[in-house]
């Protein structure tokens, strides 16, 4: 190897290192790598590094930018509650930590067969945060499980992810036969039953129990909220327990209001009617939660004359003072929402559960108000003497149920788009070409066109910091092959296998897996398929096996947040650090290497 590869073999060690250390941010170490391997170009100008262009040019790929806007379309989903309608029928309400494994990895995993990956692991991201607040399970037990698992529905087709299509293209150049849609589902769905069945067993074991240090029910303020089974609603007819309000973190139901009497100390079994109106009790993240649920509407009326648009409107906290005009007089009678263009959600005092309609509430100095206003309220009442402060509620703009069908015809329209139009036989289409990006775009576009999000939201729902960190990835990727260390890597662990052709493919797919967890699976694949079809030709027997494990062995890469880009995505609302990766990870790898080599050869 030439100095060149030393160097970018010692500075991707070090970069290992230094994340299973958890000395900085993801993004800085992986950037800063790249910025070493540049000025070392610079300074010495070899071609054997590569150049700022070509260094920082994976920012600008597609599968980056497709992540992007995904954020964008899964911000679409959730702001008109459409999720929930895709999600709550075969999600229900777990119990416990397996109970909400198996019923989410199941659907991710055959979803993610028939639609790519990372997309279904950006829909279902808010999905599982939501689960966790809910069930109180630790995050760090569904994310992690959640991405591996769209990665084993992935190598259940060849339109799962970009990886089989990437080798497919390849046997085509290179004049073999091409694979069906299903002909790596022999091997596929076996390496998936089996991962399903791992991480069933030993996440328990092998994955963190990481909760935050200051509990949600910690919180001192308890709202008191009142809200209105809405007539005709998803909700009527169905009890306490079946409409999800019985197990709300830092929340429970006081009574129910029915028919001029109320109903106190609420059965699980008690039936929801139409117009009931529900006395909640709880913190302000829970109050939000549950503003956005389908069914349920303010028990104000004050809210629907607000002259904001809902896209325009959100949740904000006030603590009356006492020069307060209103203060001695109720919420109704010093007439709140015509003084301030903001309607009163709910209301805290001490800590004590406050009696009455919220119009009936007499303000008294220190009292917490939960308000819905224009996003300028703020800004207006910042320096008034009416309040002491002035707060936003983050993630707290109405839902906009009435658009949750657009959001779900624009979800469908775009893997249509996307999956129609990356055949082969598409008159005048580009052969082999992936049509994710225009269809995401052209998503995203609608997203916002239809007022499903707003381009504020859009831009605040964007993780920056997983595109850094997979854009550099890309980078580190561009350099391992300019400088000939992946190839001597490669040259070398397939050189050991000798004439065995079982062994050779073992080499393969250890060699391909490596490669995966440290640069891109599709820039493993690419420099695996060459070196591959060598061996076969030399070893005389036929190359498709070799095809096969590169394709599941650059889409197994489960010991390293680089090993797939869901990794990444799911690495900070987890919690996880590098060595929880390494922990589950590494054991997975090595199980499905000994599926797959071991049926690759008899299929």
């Amino acid at each position: 190897m030439g100095w060149e590869a030393w160097l970018v073999l010692v500075g991707v060690v070090f970069m290992v290192y230094a994340l299973a250390r958890e000395w900085v941010g993801a993004e800085v170490l992986t950037v800063g790598c790249l910025l070493v391997f540049v000025i070392a170009q610079g300074l010495f100008d070899t071609p054997r590094l590569p150049t700022v262009k070509q260094a920082f040019q994976g920012f600008g790929k597609e599968s980056l930018i497709s992540v992007g806007i995904l954020f964008i379309i899964v911000t679409g989903l959730m702001q008109t509650g459409a999720m929930n309608l895709l999600t709550e029928p075969f999600l229900g309400r777990p119990r416990t930590v397996l109970s909400a494994q198996l019923r989410l990895l199941i659907p991710v995993m055959t979803l993610s067969a028939v639609l790519n990956n990372t997309p279904i692991v950006a829909m279902f991201m808010p999905v599982v945060d939501d689960i966790c607040k809910k069930t109180k399970i630790s995050p760090s037990k569904l994310f992690l499980p959640m991405a591996y698992a769209a990665t084993f529905g992935g190598v259940c087709s060849m339109i799962g992810t970009s990886t089989n299509l990437v080798v497919k293209g390849a046997m085509s150049q290179a004049g073999l036969p091409s694979f069906g849609m299903f002909d790596i589902a022999w091997v596929g769905v076996p390496c998936a039953i089996g991962g399903i069945i791992y991480l069933l067993i030993f996440s328990r074991w092998l994955l963190p129990d990481r909760r935050p240090a200051i509990s949600l029910s910690d919180d001192p303020r308890q709202y008191t909220v009142e809200m209105v089974v809405q007539p005709g609603g998803p909700l009527v007819g169905r009890t306490v327990e079946q409409a999800g309000l019985r197990h709300l973190p830092g929340l429970f139901l006081a009574e129910i209001e029915r028919d001029g009497g109320a109903i106190a100390a609420v059965s699980p079994r008690e039936r929801l009617q139409a117009n009931d109106r529900l006395v909640f009790v709880g913190i302000v993240e829970s109050v939000v939660d549950l503003r956005k649920m389908r069914g349920l509407v303010p028990a104000t009326d004050q809210v629907f004359k607000l002259t904001a648009t809902d896209t325009d409107r959100c949740l904000m906290e006030a603590v009356v003072s006492n020069r307060c005009p209103l203060v001695g007089m109720n919420i109704r009678d010093g007439r709140f929402r015509t003084r301030y263009n903001a309607a009163v959600i709910a209301a805290a005092r001490n800590g004590q559960k406050i009696t009455g309609k919220i119009g009936d509430i007499v303000l008294q100095s220190g009292d917490t108000l939960l308000l819905e206003a224009h996003t300028d309220f703020v800004g207006q009442q910042r320096n008034s003497n009416d309040f002491y402060l002035v707060s936003h509620v983050e993630n707290s703009t109405p839902p906009r149920h009435d658009r949750a069908w657009i959001a779900l015809s624009i979800l469908v329209g775009m893997i249509l788009f996307a999956t129609l139009l990356s055949r082969d036989n598409v008159p005048g289409g580009l052969p082999e070409r992936d049509f994710l990006l225009p269809a995401a775009l052209l998503a995203g576009l609608c997203m916002i066109g239809t007022r499903c999000c707003t381009s504020s939201e859009a831009m605040q729902s964007i993780d920056w910091s997983v595109l850094v960190v997979i854009g550099a990835s890309l980078g580190i990727g561009e350099a391992m092959q300019m400088s000939g260390l992946s190839n001597t890597l490669a040259t070398r662990m397939i050189g050991m296998a000798g004439s065995d052709p079982w062994v050779a493919l073992g080499m393969v797919y250890f060699m391909t897996m490596i490669l995966t967890e440290l640069i891109s699976n599709n820039a493993a694949a690419a420099l695996m398929f060459p070196l591959a079809l060598v061996v076969s030709n030399s070893l005389g027997v036929r190359p498709e096996p070799f095809m096969i494990v590169i394709m599941i062995a650059a889409s197994m890469g489960f010991a390293t947040p680089f090993g797939y880009q869901t990794n990444l995505m799911v690495y900070g609302p987890g919690g996880y650090k590098f060595s929880d990766y390494l922990r589950i990870g590494v054991p997975l790898d090595l199980l499905m290497m000994v599926i797959a080599v071991t049926l690759t050869p008899f299929v």
